[in-house]
């Protein structure tokens, strides 16, 4: 991903933070020749040395992943940034927050594993809910999936929140941005830049 520096974002635990509110990312490799994408959410270790996920055993995808060297991408809020929202000249442009992900993956089908994997996603969805869900799966649907660990080689993450921008033209554009609705980008921004 191309980061210019004043959009680059090194600190770990901004990266993590910003990784555990978009977990829900795409998973890229080459497969059968070509790029092949399958979008899942993605749990973090606690070590952050490793992203799990699961997919269906049907998808063709997890056969080609082991010891692959793949790309995941999380992507947060994002939003048009008209050149007529600030004070000094611009061009057109778009906000927004990305996460890449390098790293090599491992292909798991072990039940236990898989339990364990579905079982922290399905913990993690349910808990906001006022009666959640108790997972209680059979081992016929264990068997429908196959995990996927991908541990983590390179982090590039990338905040294009207008800190190229001068300074007078920051709040008009959060101002412009919430007046439509961009609530977690104007939050993005406010936390970025002000």
């Amino acid at each position: 991903m191309y980061i210019p520096s004043h959009f680059s974002v090194s600190e770990q635990e901004e990266i993590f933070s910003f990784l555990d509110a978009n977990a829900f990312g795409q998973l890229i490799s080459i497969a059968d020749g070509r790029l092949t994408a399958s979008h899942l959410p993605f749990l973090v270790a606690d070590d952050r040395k490793y992203l799990q996920c699961h997919l269906a055993r049907q998808n063709s995808h997890w056969q080609q992943l082991d010891a692959e060297q793949v790309l995941v991408t999380f992507q947060g809020p994002h939003d048009y940034i008209s050149p007529g929202w600030y004070q000094s000249p611009g061009v057109p442009t778009w906000n927004y927050q990305a996460l890449h992900v390098y790293g090599r993956c491992r292909v798991f089908e072990e039940p236990g594993a898989l339990a364990t994997v579905v079982n922290a996603l399905t913990n993690r969805y349910e808990s906001g809910f006022e009666r959640p869900w108790q997972p209680d799966y059979r081992q016929a649907m264990l068997k429908a999936i196959v995990g996927v660990e991908i541990e983590i080689e390179e982090l590039q993450c990338k905040y294009k929140l207008s800190q190229n921008r001068p300074a007078q033209d920051h709040q008009p554009v959060i101002d412009k941005l919430d007046e439509l609705g961009s609530e977690s980008l104007v939050q993005a921004m406010r936390k970025t830049l002000l």
